[in-house]
C-alpha cells in the first residue's frame, strides 16, 4: 500500500493531482491519500480513498502498514518514515508556485536525498519514475533512525553545558 500524505495543515494539489494519474495508471496497486484539513476547495483523488485528516493513531497505523511513502518534503513524515524503516518519495513545495512561503522544502529534499530511504523526485516529470525506483527497492531501507539522539550528540551537548 502506498500512503500519500502532505502533512494536516495545506492542501498540495500538485502532488494529489499527480498521485491520481499514477494512481489510474497502476490501478492494482492500494493507495490511501491524507490531503490536509486546509484543503477545503483542493482537489480531491478519483483514483484512490483519501481524507482530510487523519489522526495521529491512524496516522502511525497507516504508515505501518505502507509498503511506500509519498510525501511532500516536510520533516515530520521524513522522521517517521525514517524512524520506522519505510521508504518514502518525497515531493517538495515550491515557493514561487505559492504552495509554500519560500522554497525551504526543496532545501529539505536536497540535505536528505542521499540517505537510504528516501527518493527524491524534484518535479513531476520525476514522480512516476521515482515511485517505480522506490517500490522496487522497498526492502533496501537501512535500519531505522533512533527515536533517540545518538550518544555522541547528547555528549557534546552535556559538555557544552558544564563547561
Amino acid at each position: 500500500m502506498i500512503f500519500v500524505t502532505v502533512g494536516h495543515e495545506l492542501k498540495f494539489d500538485r502532488l494529489m493531482q499527480s498521485m491520481d494519474r499514477w494512481a489510474s495508471k497502476n490501478p492494482e496497486t492500494e493507495i490511501f491519500g491524507q490531503t490536509a484539513i486546509g484543503s477545503e476547495g483542493g482537489y480531491v483523488p478519483t483514483s484512490f480513498p483519501s481524507k482530510a485528516f487523519v489522526g495521529p493513531d491512524e496516522f502511525s497505523e497507516r504508515i505501518e502498514n505502507a509498503t511506500l511513502i509519498v510525501s511532500h518534503a516536510g520533516m515530520g513524515t521524513i522522521i517517521t518514515a525514517q524512524t520506522m524503516a519505510k521508504p518514502i518519495v518525497v515531493f517538495p513545495r515550491r515557493g514561487d508556485l505559492k504552495e509554500t512561503r519560500n522554497n525551504h522544502q526543496i532545501a529539505t529534499v536536497e540535505r536528505f536525498a542521499d540517505r537510504d530511504g528516501i527518493y527524491a523526485a524534484r518535479d513531476e516529470a520525476a514522480l512516476f519514475s521515482t515511485i517505480e525506483e522506490a517500490l522496487r527497492d522497498a526492502d533496501r531501507v537501512a535500519n531505522p533512525l533512533s527515536a533517540h539522539a545518538e550518544p555522541a550528540l547528547i555528549k557534546a551537548i552535556r559538555d557544552f553545558i558544564h563547561q
